[in-house]
């Protein structure tokens, strides 16, 4: 367990900042979750407009060290090749 002052506030300050970044990897996932949907159902164009606002959201975990940059590229990557070969 923390003892010193400091060590005692950087648990506050990570357990503060878990829960942001939980939250963050969370929307990710249901972006994605709505992606995948909707190329389940087959409905390419909602599966086009759900990539589209999916793409940033994965993005923007990297930019907020959420997501390492070659993970959030490899989904996008993934993603559009799954909406593209939709009949």
């Amino acid at each position: 367990m923390a003892n010193t002052r400091s060590a005692k506030k950087m648990v506050r300050k990570i357990a503060a900042r878990t829960e942001v970044n939980k939250a963050r990897r969370s929307r990710v996932r249901t972006y994605v979750r709505k992606v995948e949907e909707a190329i389940e159902a087959g409905d390419k164009s909602a599966a086009q407009d759900a990539l589209r606002v999916a793409q940033p959201e994965l993005m923007r975990a990297v930019t907020k060290g959420v997501m390492h940059k070659n993970t959030s590229s490899r989904k996008v990557s993934r993603l559009s090749a799954r909406v593209s070969a939709m009949g």
